[in-house]
């Protein structure tokens, strides 16, 4: 966006920034081209270009393909398909633009949804000859749900039926039918062809029916009314400054409002107070900030603010809680696991969170909703969290800034979810921690060793159970307090309702981990014996326990092996498909990696291994 500025006569312009969006050759490319081709933005030796690779990737004959001056990616050029997204800036003389290209394909929704979480407006195209699909109805749905309120529905190709009137009131009819429900503040309709410039910067004379705007006349003119000035003030501290002992700053961007000198104002997590001292920035001090500017603020009162933390104003502080229902659209090829752990950003704070309930998944065609226990790629959802330290925010409909957030894969650092949410769960607000009476430091005094878990995965047949029963047998001879929950003991009582889908399995791990965390609390040397066959859950359960506490036992024994003991018939059945979800055979088991104890049973029999655990043990000083 830097070399915009360079551009002349884009100086001191409103900007608009607007996404394109639709199904696949609806003709999104095509028509950003057609608009920076006759906003004549396009420099002699990028045209030279365009018609080379016209020739060799066009999809227009002997004529210029303009869409190709979007699709930059070789592999886009090659298909014939946009795949990431796009950005290019124009200008006419009423207003300066940024235009975001968005795939049209289902697998790329990801990289739409990015483009559209930035724009004020959407121009969605339909193919005249193809009318509205399912995609068309996937983007809406997408453009009203990422806060869009101002629609353009482009019929492209209308000079591919004849220019008919017919058709054109046929899909509007179509579109209008389901958009009704999206809330959308204003629809545009407009009969255009991008590849002629008919009805784009130009009114076409073959559409004497038509009588609306050119699509140029309708983008410099519309209101979006998205003046993020106008919305309370809001600051994500992004940074502490402190380059000396006299100076202590929270520098970050203004998400909305206006801030001014002598504003009082309020850390929302904490509800501490204090006045704004100064704004300063690199080229001096300002009297006051609005939405969109980067600075630094300095208060009047010394109060504990660190990166992540919202200022606001005294008087109209955004909702905290740690809990919060949401839309989640998921962006990752693996799926969604209620219960997994994920890493949550939202403005400039990172903090660990929890789906603990699908409510609903929502059919983009109908907009029905329906009972499901997961997300799947580009699939959407209302969701409750529930987040490891109470965060701020505004309800994403009353601040788009304040209410997105995206979830982050703990273990691949992938950003697999982008999430809107919709309001607070005020869920169980009478419930207080109580101070008990006996302390932990007594327990561990009163037993005379200290409390650990001893966390044993592998896959069935190993012999997790085997091992840990001799282990907490020798343990027991030796007077230490100890108690096993093994993996098939617990599913008869406290998870006797969970199945072995993958979402069941991790809050099968999420239950045994607050137990065993219960028993560490009484001071007992806890034993788990379960495959716990996901990175994710083993480590969601580590981070239960402080460093030292918790001791990953992996028993490694070939899948091979497990076969051929096979103590419970389970692997034969697995084979034969009478066992889905079966760990090794239907379902993935994910080694540890830095396991603190690893039995190789290949050359271990049960009491060696057993041996070896308890000298891990008394290393550690725990016996």
């Amino acid at each position: 966006m830097d070399g915009a500025q360079l551009i002349p006569g884009s100086e001191d312009k409103t900007l608009l920034r607007f996404l394109t969006c639709g199904s696949v050759d609806d003709g999104k490319s095509t028509l950003i081209g057609r608009l920076l081709y006759d906003s004549k933005l396009i420099y002699e030796d990028q045209l030279a270009a365009i018609e080379r690779d016209s020739a060799k990737y066009g999809t227009t004959g002997e004529e210029i393909d303009l869409a190709l001056l979007v699709d930059g990616l070789e592999a886009e050029r090659q298909q014939g398909i946009t795949i990431d997204v796009a950005y290019r800036f124009f200008h006419t003389p009423r207003r300066s633009f940024i235009v975001a290209d968005t795939p049209g394909h289902e697998q790329y929704t990801r990289n739409m949804a990015t483009g559209a979480s930035g724009s004020d407006l959407a121009v969605i195209l339909i193919d005249a000859r193809k009318g509205v699909l399912i995609q068309t109805k996937r983007h809406s749905y997408i453009c009203s749900l990422l806060g869009i309120r101002h629609i353009v529905l482009a019929v492209n190709k209308i000079d591919l039926m004849g220019y008919d009137q017919g058709v054109y009131d046929t899909i509007l009819a179509d579109y209008m039918s389901f958009a009704d429900k999206l809330g959308f503040a204003s629809i545009t309709p407009i009969p255009l062809s991008a590849k002629l410039g008919e009805n784009v910067t130009r009114r076409s004379e073959h559409t004497p029916w038509y009588s609306g705007p050119t699509l140029v006349e309708h983008l410099e003119t519309v209101d979006v009314d998205t003046d993020t000035v106008s919305k309370p003030f809001r600051f994500p501290v992004q940074w502490v400054n402190r380059p000396n002992l006299d100076f202590r700053g929270f520098s970050g961007t203004v998400a909305s409002g206006i801030v001014r000198p002598g504003d009082r104002i309020a850390v929302a997590a904490s509800g501490k107070t204090s006045n704004i001292a100064r704004i300063v920035t690199a080229d001096g001090d300002l009297t006051e900030a609005r939405a969109g500017e980067a600075v630094t603020l300095t208060l009047t009162d010394e109060v504990d603010i660190a990166r992540g933390d919202v200022l606001a104003p005294a008087t109209d502080r955004p909702e905290v809680a740690d809990q919060f229902a949401a839309h989640l659209l998921w962006m990752a090829d693996e799926a969604l696991l209620p219960g997994r752990p994920y890493l949550m950003k939202i403005g400039a704070s990172y903090v660990p969170v929890r789906v603990t309930a699908l409510k609903h998944k929502i059919d983009v065609d109908t907009l029905e909703h329906f009972a499901a226990k997961t997300l799947a790629l580009n699939e959407i959802g209302f969701c409750n969290l529930s987040a490891a330290t109470p965060i701020a925010f505004d309800p994403y409909e009353d601040n788009r800034e304040t209410g997105a957030f995206i979830l982050i894969d703990r273990y691949t650092n992938a950003t697999v979810g982008a999430g809107m949410i919709s309001f607070a769960l005020r869920r169980a607000a009478n419930i207080h921690r109580q101070d008990l009476l006996v302390t932990r430091a007594e327990r561990e005094e009163l037993n005379g060793h200290k409390p650990v878990v001893l966390w044993f995965t592998g896959l069935s047949g190993s012999g997790k159970s085997t091992i840990a029963n001799l282990v907490e047998r020798e343990l027991h001879d030796r007077g230490v307090r100890s108690f096993l929950l093994d993996g098939d003991n617990v599913r008869h009582g406290l998870n006797r309702d969970l199945g072995f889908t993958d979402e069941d399995r991790v809050e099968n791990i999420r239950r045994v981990g607050e137990v065993a965390k219960l028993f560490v609390e009484a001071g007992l040397v806890v034993l788990t014996s379960f495959i716990s066959p996901f990175r994710a859950e083993r480590r969601m359960a580590r981070e239960l326990f402080a460093d030292g506490e918790f001791l990953e036992v992996f028993v490694d024994t070939p899948i091979e092996d497990c076969i051929a003991r096979d103590p419970k018939g389970l692997y034969a059945k697995a084979q034969r498909g009478e066992i889905a979800h079966f760990t090794g055979i239907s379902s993935p088991y994910e080694e540890p990696e830095n396991a603190e104890i690893v039995l190789k049973t290949a050359q271990l029999d049960p009491a060696q291994a057993a041996r070896l655990v308890l000298e891990a043990l008394q290393a550690r000083g725990v016996i």
